[in-house]
């Protein structure tokens, strides 16, 4: 099957990369390169995938690159995802997250190609989880706290109206915190890894906050095996990606101590950060009637993982 993948060259889209290839795809990777790693493709570049190094912002690229490709199925995970960054600048991340798509979804429309797996965000579109029953489905209210789960919102609403007007299916994966092999230690986003870069380096582990903020954690792994499974069926709509547990940051730090042997990993604590939900966890029931899938890693598990592969 011939495959497009958006932002390929990050953290999960090299490892979806990585399975389709294992699987016999012929595999395009569209990436800009802002974030993601050429290094993370090194092996996927060497068996055959080719890498097209541009920016979904730019829709006459695309357009030329998906009508070339003519892929049968498109991964879309190209975004801005930085939730701080969107605050500050939204209209960059509505243009990248919101027109990104929009240029993708008409370089489909134009090329013919009939499915898209787009990989949206679980705890940002529906904003703060204290309060309400948890874990929470798709039906849950939409209220994002920061421009970035909106614009993923919006993002997902046009997927939607391309089914409608022009015939392309697709599934959103609202996905929980996603952890694993190749995040970045030193980058913005994904506490786990930064915790783990600090463990390997003798640091404290920063916690924002008071530390007891819960987030659902989800393996890459367990991700890239949903979104294959996405690709394979019939789903439409929004589909949870999480375990359905909540985990606290405090805990996160304390279980790594353990994992690495760290006699000292105590936290320092610094001020909250705005935009940043406090109590989040998803419920994927839908995701196991629709697509046979559910979180195989553990917590645990994942985090020995992650920590071996720095």
């Amino acid at each position: 099957m011939r495959a497009l993948v958006t932002g390929g060259a990050g953290f999960i889209g090299s490892n979806l990369v990585d399975a389709l290839l294992a699987r016999g795809d012929a595999v395009t990777v569209v990436d800009d390169l802002s974030t993601g790693r050429r290094e993370n493709l090194d092996g996927a570049l060497a068996t055959g995938a080719e890498l097209a190094e541009l920016d979904i912002r730019d829709a006459a690229s695309l357009a030329e690159l998906v009508g070339r490709v003519r892929p049968e199925i498109v991964f879309h995970l190209a975004a801005q995802i930085d939730v701080r960054r969107s605050l500050v600048d939204p209209a960059f991340d509505a243009a990248v997250n919101v027109g990104g798509t929009a240029n993708l979804l008409e370089a489909m429309r134009a090329a013919g190609s009939p499915r898209l797996v787009f990989v949206s965000t679980g705890g940002a579109i529906y904003g703060e989880g204290a309060g309400k029953q948890l874990p929470l489905d798709e039906s849950a209210p939409i209220e994002p706290l920061s421009p970035y789960g909106q614009s993923k919102f919006a993002a997902e609403g046009y997927l939607a109206l391309y089914e409608r007007l022009h015939g392309i299916t697709g599934v959103s994966l609202r996905l929980g915190n996603v952890y694993g092999p190749r995040q970045d230690p030193l980058g913005e986003a994904g506490v786990i890894a930064i915790f783990c870069g600090r463990l390997r380096s003798g640091e404290r582990p920063i916690v924002f906050g008071d530390g007891k903020q819960t987030r659902d954690y989800i393996y890459v792994g367990d991700v890239v095996a949903a979104a294959l499974s996405a690709a394979e069926s019939d789903a439409a709509g929004p589909i949870n990606i999480g375990s359905g547990i909540e985990t606290d940051v405090l805990e996160l730090a304390v279980q790594l101590a353990e994992i690495g042997g760290a006699d000292e990993f105590e936290p320092e604590f610094a001020p909250p950060r705005a935009g940043e939900v406090q109590r989040i966890a998803l419920d994927a029931n839908r995701a196991e009637r629709k697509l046979g899938w559910r979180a195989e890693t553990s917590v645990a598990k994942g985090l020995r993982l992650t920590l071996d592969s720095i």
